[in-house]
């Protein structure tokens, strides 16, 4: 359980990290959550928070810029005193084969998805360390552990995301504070949704439990690394792929 913890979410408007806001939310945690532009989207995620029982507060907050991460912080220490979880979700794509890709389009994708999970981890560590307790955990990617063609800065900065956890793990353990992450397979969600017909069945036969996983699959590995449950795991990336990372 964590009833008595705080989470802060990156990105928990909508998809994956609502999934994760409310999953945390039902065993127990206040939530803070974050978003970029759709407010009225994290409004409904803290309402449905709050229909479990549970405190939450939306914070408007663009991660790629470092003192947004700040604000991002203070607020949250304003309203709930302490940060014990922070998961960075938030993630954007600019999808183009290599040779076409801008520079506007690679680094679009590392602000967000490296950067940002970055200057999160510096202003949750700071935290965690004088609490001497706290968990960090980041959503990386399949596509960050194999690669995927035409996703270049997006594998970059997933791969990225890896080595900043096992970096930021041995940096943390000797204050208490455990840094894992997930990597996602194909999971269905509005990024996987538009997809054409022809790629979702080719995806489907790279999996072998022959199923696309679902937000909800990403969030409990999430509870989990966030539980006393998972307090000797640090330093990890747990694949939750249908078994598509084997090998």
């Amino acid at each position: 359980m964590l009833t008595g913890k705080t989470a802060v979410v990156t990105g928990a408007g909508r998809g994956i990290g609502k999934a994760i806001a409310l999953t945390l939310a039902e065993r127990g945690a206040d939530v803070v959550v974050n978003y970029s532009s759709s407010r009225e989207a994290a409004e409904e995620t803290v309402r449905e928070i709050e229909k479990k029982g549970r405190r939450a507060l939306a914070v408007q907050a663009d991660i790629s810029k470092e003192e947004d991460c700040i604000r991002l912080f203070e607020q949250a220490m304003e309203a709930f005193g302490s940060v014990d979880i922070l998961v960075n979700n938030s993630g954007i794509t600019r999808d183009n084969l290599a040779v076409r890709m801008s520079e506007a389009e690679f680094d679009a994708v590392i602000d967000t998805n490296l950067k940002g999970a970055f200057f999160c981890m510096k202003q949750a560590g700071k935290i965690m360390m004088k609490k001497r307790s706290g968990r960090i955990i980041s959503i990386s990617s399949i596509s960050g552990v194999k690669g995927n063609a035409g996703q270049i800065n997006y594998c970059a900065a997933k791969a990225g995301v890896i080595g900043m956890t096992k970096c930021l793990a041995k940096e943390l353990a000797s204050r208490g504070v455990t840094v894992n992450a997930v990597a996602p397979g194909y999971i269905d969600t509005d990024m996987t949704a538009v997809l054409p017909q022809k790629i979702k069945e080719s995806v489907l036969a790279q999996i072998p439990l022959g199923r696309m996983g679902t937000p909800e699959d990403i969030a409990r590995a999430v509870a989990f690394l966030a539980s006393d449950d998972g307090s000797y795991i640090t330093g990890q990336v747990i694949q939750v792929d249908g078994g598509m990372g084997i090998g």
